[in-house]
């Protein structure tokens, strides 16, 4: 990929990484020479915004304050910019470590530059084998249960009703049979895996709902770095690799329906502990749905002044409809989010009645679970026969109405007996903490996509192309790998640089990081981009 060939914000973002890189460089070097206690010693007084005082730690930079030294939020946005710009010594190594996620955030974005926009590495067809297909995912679930099952038990019976370990575990096994859908063009689990993504997004509202209606946190720190989490590796694969956010779809739909659970919890939150409040909402949050999604007309007519950001045009298959992909991903899980919510509201109700079923007699406890089993199995049966055995276009069609079924029968026999809900495999709840990231990278470090905007059309082969399996493997290594590392950086970066409880540092953020583009975007384009193209 020639200079040329580059946009201005491509080569914004390679100049930023450039510079960043030398300041990180020289850090390590006074790191290194000793040279760090000495200098930050000299310049106490002007800590960063929100920095640990050890030097040389594996906490530096990485440790949020809420309470800061007032010189350090006095000094502003432009004076941490100066200080940086000018390869400050002291600040250098006050943020040394932060440095070094940027740096290897950023290397790892060059990596998937060069896997998917150049010729570097060869590609190769996808085909699909239900019997390969099928053996991947069954060894997989194997070497699970064999070395991750562990147990995740309370001091209650009922403990631990649909908690964290389950529902990661949950995303995890989901994300490997979505993973595997893409890249071995699996068609005939289209369905399973929208059944698979409207569970996510109702983990959205269930998780985000019990977050709110529990804690009562709706400060603006604890928003962004919600914010922060969903979309800001997005937002930079976007800038490098010059691709729409509707491409990387999930995320647009998480943020809005993150954003809608927000709202209704936000708004009259000092009534939620009114049970006839929270139903009330439920029941705006139904209507609003339904204004927006079931009127013909009225989508396109909100949605119309942000086009500029939901819009999207598979090049590879032009339509004058750049709404259609918002419209239809956004659609089939309109009313998910809905009933994760309703769910986390009647948690506790679920709890004392599990409780109350610990306390039954053996014969009646064994009989009540017996029942429930086979009343879940028999309906889960019903919406496969009627719903699921659909065709594609079918099942689209009545997926918004019935996604909730196979939701429900999945948690009514995850949770009835007390081992099922104890036990989960970490190896699948290690996946499903990365599932963002996952689904982001495969686009271009384990698929390519070639061309902005493309979607997945080929796989990244790094071996010879008789050894199809153990490039496989050896490409699942690295995306795995990367996929964690940056995991880990982006929430380290957001450790540093989105405090949750302090305004004043959160501000300073970002016009810092407004400040930054802005200079970087027309440097860029004065110095190198216009030159190029003359």
């Amino acid at each position: 990929m020639a200079a040329t060939d580059m946009t201005t914000s491509q080569l914004a973002f390679l100049t930023g990484l450039l510079y960043a890189t030398i300041a990180w460089v020289y850090a390590e070097w006074l790191e290194w020479k000793g040279d760090g206690k000495r200098e930050v010693k000299a310049d106490e007084e002007s800590l960063p915004l929100h920095t640990t005082k050890s030097h040389g730690g594996e906490h530096d930079s990485l440790v949020s304050k809420d309470v800061v030294p007032a010189s350090a939020v006095e000094m502003g946005a432009t004076g941490h910019l100066y200080r940086f710009a000018t390869l400050d010594g002291a600040y250098l190594l006050e943020h040394r470590l932060t440095l070094r996620a940027i740096v290897e955030f950023g290397g790892l974005l060059v990596y998937m530059m060069l896997c998917d926009r150049t010729s570097l590495f060869p590609e190769a067809q996808r085909s699909y084998s239900r019997d390969l297909f099928m053996f991947i995912y069954l060894l997989l679930c194997l070497a699970a249960a064999f070395t991750s099952l562990k147990k995740h038990a309370g001091s209650s019976p009922s403990v631990d009703y649909l908690n964290r370990h389950q529902t990661e575990e949950w995303k995890g096994w989901m994300q490997i049979l979505f993973l595997l859908y893409h890249y071995f063009v699996a068609k005939e689990m289209y369905n399973a895996i929208r059944v698979f993504i409207a569970a996510y997004v109702w983990m959205t509202g269930f998780g985000n709902f019990s977050y709110y209606y529990v804690r009562k946190d709706f400060s603006i720190g604890r928003f962004c770095q919600m914010m922060w989490r969903l979309n800001f590796l997005v937002f930079f694969c976007c800038v490098t690799l010059n691709n729409d956010y509707m491409l990387y779809y999930i995320c647009p739909m998480h943020t809005l329906f993150t954003l809608m659970v927000f709202g209704i919890c936000a708004i009259g939150a000092k009534y939620n502990e009114n049970n006839l409040v929270i139903y009330l909402k439920f029941a705006v949050a139904v209507a609003v749905v339904i204004g927006v999604w079931e009127i013909p007309g009225m989508f396109d007519l909100l949605w119309s002044p942000f086009t500029f950001l939901v819009a999207y045009n598979d090049p590879r298959r032009p339509s004058d409809d750049i709404m259609h992909e918002w419209r239809f991903r956004s659609g089939l899980d309109r009313y998910i989010w809905i009933i994760g919510m309703m769910y986390a509201f009647g948690h506790p109700v679920v709890e004392r009645w599990l409780e109350r079923l610990e306390d039954l007699k053996s014969t009646t406890r064994q009989t009540v679970r017996a029942g429930l089993t086979i009343s879940a199995l028999a309906v889960g049966y019903y919406w496969y026969v009627a719903f699921y055995s659909l065709g594609k276009l079918e099942y689209n069609k009545v997926h918004p109405y019935t996604s909730w079924i196979p939701i429900t029968v999945y948690i009514v026999l995850r949770n009835l007996h007390p081992t099922l809900r104890h036990w989960s495999m970490t190896l699948f709840a290690w996946c499903g903490k990365i599932t963002l990231e996952t689904y982001i990278c495969q686009f271009h470090i384990w698929l390519r996509t070639s061309i902005p905007n493309g979607q997945p059309v080929a796989i990244l082969s790094l071996l010879p192309e008789e050894y199809p399996l153990l490039n496989f493997l050896f490409v699942s290594a690295i995306y795995i790998f990367v996929s964690n590392r940056l995991f880990h950086l982006v929430n380290t970066l957001k450790t540093a640089f989105v405090p949750a409880k302090n305004n004043a540092v959160l501000a300073q953020t970002g016009i810092g990081m407004l400040i930054s583009g802005i200079v970087l975007y027309g440097l860029t384009f004065v110095f190198i981009k216009l030159p190029l193209s003359l």
